[in-house]
């Protein structure tokens, strides 16, 4: 499966680059994948493949439209129409990864539980880079299941200060 999804992510890399949107592909797709991973509605029609192949894909044009650029909705296409919509998280991590790597950048992700101005993000992307002593490409999320706080990622570290992690902390102390 693994061999699987390097492929697809490989292929989604080569088709953005040949094309000239890596860097738009990306943020395209990281948001793509961070949508379907909040919302089970809507990832529960793409990967039902008891639905035709062709109403999974009209869902992925409907949702992207003129919102995204041509190659990042083809893509996406692509890979549900290849049954493949379970896997596109993990092909999305691995074609942000590899560009990021190309750049020779890690990749962080910063979470907030609200929507944050400028200014909060630029701090927080500031002690993330501080952290990190790399240069990082800084992804960010509002989360609301956090319900408060922020929860940051440099691949495997993790510094979670989020409500939820301590409420969830006290549930296992009691």
């Amino acid at each position: 499966m693994t061999d699987r999804v390097d492929a697809y992510a490989d292929a989604c890399v080569a088709i953005a680059q040949a094309e000239g949107v890596a860097e738009r592909v990306q943020e395209e797709l990281f948001r793509v994948a961070r949508t379907l991973d909040a919302n089970h509605e809507l990832r529960n029609k793409l990967t039902d493949e008891t639905l035709p192949v062709e109403l999974r894909q009209s869902v992925v044009e409907e949702l992207l439209g003129v919102r995204a650029a041509r190659t990042t909705t083809a893509l996406v296409s692509f890979i549900i129409g290849a049954g493949r919509a379970r896997d596109l998280s993990e092909i999305v991590e691995r074609v942000v990864a590899h560009l990021a790597e190309n750049k020779g950048e890690l990749v962080g992700e910063i979470r907030s539980a609200t929507a944050l101005n400028d200014d909060e993000w630029a701090k927080l992307d500031g002690a993330l880079l501080t952290f990190a002593a790399h240069p990082v490409d800084i992804k960010h999320i509002v989360d609301p299941s956090l319900i408060g706080g922020v929860m940051s990622r440099i691949g495997d570290v993790v510094i979670d200060t989020s409500l939820r992690s301590r409420i969830q902390e006290l549930k296992e102390r009691i």
